[in-house]
């Protein structure tokens, strides 16, 4: 397992072995004692969901506020572009981005602990989308910024995505602090 640490603290690339011959391949996705040791993610996982999504679908940018969910995200099919925003004004990085490319070939996952905006947007024809989070879902305490927010300035990959209308209406970064 190769973990790659970004520059927002706590968000990290893990890329875990691949076991591939000529019948396919095996990957041990998740391992309490190997994440801990290797990744230093000590966390308690309490909930796994899986998302489907069309080409260009944009999901986030969500979070939630009181109990803040940490995701361990990997793609099962397809390839997305995953993306975490530091939208805490007293940490060093506010306001800046991590954007990384999980695809079913790179078997690569992303380590967004609570606290972080988490989004994605689907670049192949369909995606699944499996992530394993710290907190329980709490549909009363889900938030979103706007994922086109110009003062965060995420380049994402698609010009015009495909959004359910919360996510469109999400405020910008400034409009969500002052709630």
């Amino acid at each position: 397992m190769k973990v790659t640490h970004t520059e927002l603290k706590g968000v990290l690339i893990i890329e875990p072995a691949v076991h591939a011959d000529d019948r396919g391949f095996f990957i041990e996705t998740y391992n309490r004692s190997r994440y801990t040791e290797n990744a230093g993610l000590g966390v308690e996982f309490v909930q796994d969901n899986h998302s489907h999504s069309k080409k260009n679908v944009l999901r986030g940018l969500h979070l939630q506020r009181r109990f803040p969910q940490g995701k361990l995200i990997r793609v099962v099919t397809g390839y997305v572009w995953d993306v975490a925003v530091d939208v805490d004004p007293s940490s060093p990085t506010f306001r800046r981005w991590v954007g990384v490319e999980l695809t079913e070939v790179n078997h690569v996952q992303l380590y967004i602990p609570p606290g972080y905006a988490h989004g994605f947007c689907v670049l192949s024809d369909r995606a699944d989308v499996e992530y394993k989070c710290t907190q329980l879902y709490r549909p009363d305490d889900e938030r979103g910024v706007a994922w086109d927010d110009p003062d965060l300035g995420i380049q994402w990959p698609v010009q015009q995505p495909v959004l359910s209308p919360r996510d469109a209406s999400n405020p910008p970064l400034r409009r969500y602090l002052e709630t």
